[in-house]
């Protein structure tokens, strides 16, 4: 059992939770992610590291509360337990030292951009941001990363903060402007991924994505996070979660995430159903 020490409600659908775990945040790394259940009847969902503290012993996650078991964790408070902690999985992210690295987040792609970010701060390479959410409500993380980043830039699809309009927007206007940079990390949604390389591809930008969007089981058995890089079957959970974007087949990506959309709309009217197997057995 895991115990929660501390909780903080980011907006209105995403929350940050700080979890004691000492052999996970003794371990693990920027990029990596965790699989935690709530209860001994959960589900395993695999979810970015973005924070931990060898010292205090303790791992922090950020989740959007959109199904289920997020809906289970959402309920838990400060001082009560998670069942599974489970961790370091998947590999570092490829962190290495250059001049100038922009980061790129949508959403809650803020959560596992940070750690990188910071990793490469305290490496010496100079570091800005481009966080984008659908309005001012959903930009997170901003003071946390203003404390290590040279420049941060917002974007807001209706305009309450910064830009109005995407991040590729602010990451354009940026290199049209002349600013240089060796390479580009792009977290969010795969929507959003596709559309930075779409960017920097011409350029011929190294970019680098995170695709834990597509991570489900969180040990590459179930199939689902498979993704074509380079010509080649990677699995995202075990052979990433990061890859090069220049090399990633988005297009077959986006065509299978699309796969069983029908199915997904019926997994909350279902959610508390148990399998005929399992009654009775504890």
């Amino acid at each position: 059992m895991y115990k929660i020490v501390s909780k903080e409600t980011l907006n209105s659908a995403v929350e940050l939770m700080e979890i004691e775990a000492p052999f996970v945040a003794n371990k693990c790394e920027a990029g990596q992610f965790i699989i935690i259940r709530v209860d001994e009847d959960g589900e395993r969902v695999p979810l970015t590291i973005a924070d931990y503290d060898r010292e205090k012993k303790t791992v922090t996650i950020i989740y959007q509360v959109v199904g289920y078991s997020t809906e289970l964790l959402s309920k838990k408070q400060v001082g009560e337990y998670v069942q599974d902690f489970v961790g370091p999985l998947g590999h570092p992210a490829p962190l290495h030292k250059c001049e100038h690295v922009v980061g790129v987040a949508g959403g809650v792609g803020s959560a596992p951009l940070y750690p990188q970010l910071r990793k490469l701060h305290e490496m010496g390479v100079k570091v800005d941001v481009i966080i984008g959410g659908r309005s001012a409500e959903f930009v997170i993380l901003k003071e946390k990363f203003e404390e290590f980043c040279d420049n941060v830039y917002i974007a807001t699809n209706d305009g309450s903060v910064g830009t109005k309009g995407f991040v590729t927007d602010v990451l354009t206007d940026l290199l049209d402007k002349g600013e240089k940079y060796d390479e580009v990390i792009a977290i969010g949604p795969v929507v959003m991924m596709k559309a930075v390389v779409g960017v920097t591809k011409p350029r011929d930008i190294k970019t680098m994505v995170s695709l834990n969007p597509i991570m489900i089981d969180g040990t590459g058995m179930c199939g689902c996070c498979r993704v074509t890089v380079d010509g080649k079957i990677k699995f995202a959970c075990v052979d990433g979660p990061d890859f090069d974007g220049l090399n990633v087949d988005f297009d077959e990506l986006m065509a299978r995430q699309r796969m069983f959309k029908e199915e997904e709309h019926l997994v909350d009217s279902n959610a508390d159903r148990m399998c005929n197997l399992m009654k009775g057995v504890k």
